[in-house]
C-alpha cells in the first residue's frame, strides 16, 4: 500500500495553526488531530470547534482519546473530520459507535493502546473498521519514546488485514519510521519530529526514506 505521512498537529504552534498546517500539507497525505478529554488520558487538548477552523485540503483524521466517544461523533463529522478513530478501551459500546460513524458517511477507525492485544479486534467489530491505529507510546502526550513492542503488533495486523489502512503513532522519527514500514504500517503519524524540526519538508522526506 502507498505510504502516507500524517503530521500530528498536537506538536504544532496553536498560535498560528493554519499557517503551520499550510507549511506541511503540500508534502503530506493527511492530517492527524488528537482529541483528549483529561479523563481517558491525563491531558486535555482540543475539540470540534478548533477542528472546524482548520483550513486544509487534506483529509482530517480525528483521534478521539475520550471516555464516551459516541457522544461527540456528530460534532466531529460536522467539524470536517474524514476519519474518526475511537479506542477499544473507551467506555460505551464500541461496535455501536463504529456503526454510527459509518452511518454518518465518515471512515471509522479503531485504536489500540500499547498493552492492548490484536485479539480484541473481533470479526464482527472489524466489519465496520476502515482504519486501524496502533499506538507505539502510551497516549496522552507528544514527544515520547517509541515502544518497540508495537512492531510485532503491526506485523500481525498486516497479516490479518492485508488491505486495511494501518497507522502507527508515537515516537515516529526517521529511524523508527523505517521499522514501522517494514512491519507493515502504511500511515506514519509524526508530530514532534516534523513540527520540532527547522525544515518541515526535509523532516517529512526523511520519514519517507
Amino acid at each position: 500500500m502507498k505510504l502516507q505521512i500524517s503530521p500530528s498537529i498536537l506538536s504544532a504552534d496553536f498560535g498560528c495553526l493554519n499557517k503551520e498546517i499550510s507549511a506541511v500539507e503540500k508534502y503530506s497525505e493527511r492530517l492527524h488531530v488528537d482529541v483528549m478529554d483529561g479523563h481517558f488520558v491525563p491531558n486535555l487538548t482540543i475539540g470540534a470547534p478548533v477542528v472546524r477552523k482548520i483550513k486544509s485540503k487534506l483529509p482530517i483524521d480525528c483521534h478521539l482519546m475520550i471516555e464516551y466517544p459516541e457522544k461527540y461523533i456528530e460534532d466531529f463529522k460536522k467539524a470536517g473530520a474524514n476519519t474518526i478513530v475511537i479506542h477499544t478501551e473507551s467506555k460505551g459500546n464500541c461496535l455501536k459507535t463504529l456503526k454510527k460513524i459509518r452511518k454518518l458517511g465518515v471512515k471509522a477507525g479503531i485504536c489500540l493502546k500499547p498493552k492492548t492485544k490484536i485479539s480484541v479486534l473481533t470479526k464482527n467489530l472489524m466489519k465496520y473498521v476502515d482504519h486501524l491505529l496502533i499506538m507505539s507510546v502510551e497516549p496522552g502526550f507528544g514527544g515520547q519514546k517509541f515502544m518497540p513492542n508495537a512492531l510485532p503488533k503491526i506485523k500481525k495486523a498486516r497479516k490479518l488485514y492485508p488491505n486495511l489502512e494501518i497507522a502507527v503513532d508515537g515516537g515516529i522519527n526517521d529511524k523508527t519510521a523505517k521499522q514501522c514500514i517494514r512491519a507493515g504500517a502504511n500511515i506514519l503519524i509524526a508530530g514532534n519530529f516534523i513540527f520540532g524540526s527547522k525544515n518541515y519538508k526535509t523532516a517529512i522526506q526523511k520519514l519517507r526514506n
